[in-house]
């Protein structure tokens, strides 16, 4: 006679983990990506450097912002793949918020809106539509028809 209590555990966790709900389990999964991701974007790394020049040392921004930077951009890739990993499973709240807000981070000086292309922008008609031009290097905020 088999044992049938692996198989039961197995029905119990799978009816446990499909009726839960996504909603809360989907937000906690896009915050890790966008968090993860950080590494790549390096918003923090950017906005340390400009926080350091405007309230501290401004000949030392660029060496202390940047270990600054890189020390909030590593630990919030961190948290980010933590809640890739977690994100099936309660408590679906942000965690070190105390240190980290749960938005990605922006410099100050640069606030990012809707792009603006075919899906979003309403001036399609005219056959081409602006955006950013390459957001990722700084100085280089031009926007064509920036009506948002």
């Amino acid at each position: 006679m088999r044992n049938k209590l692996p198989l039961l555990a197995a029905c119990v966790l799978t009816s446990m983990l499909l009726t839960t709900g996504c909603k809360k389990a989907e937000y906690k999964f896009s915050r890790g990506m966008a968090n993860t991701l950080e590494i790549v974007r390096l918003g923090e790394m950017r906005r340390s450097i400009e926080q350091t020049a405007l309230f501290g040392s401004a000949p030392m921004a660029y060496h202390t912002g940047t270990i600054g930077g890189l020390n909030r951009s590593l630990a919030r890739t961190g948290i980010g793949v933590y809640e890739i990993i977690t994100a099936p499973f309660p408590s679906y709240d942000p965690i070190f918020t105390d240190y980290l807000s749960p938005q990605p981070a922006f410099p100050d000086n640069y606030k990012p809106n809707l792009l603006e292309d075919s899906l979003f922008a309403t001036d399609t008609n005219l056959g081409f539509s602006g955006g950013d031009t390459q957001p990722l290097i700084p100085g280089s905020r031009f926007h064509i028809f920036d009506t948002h």
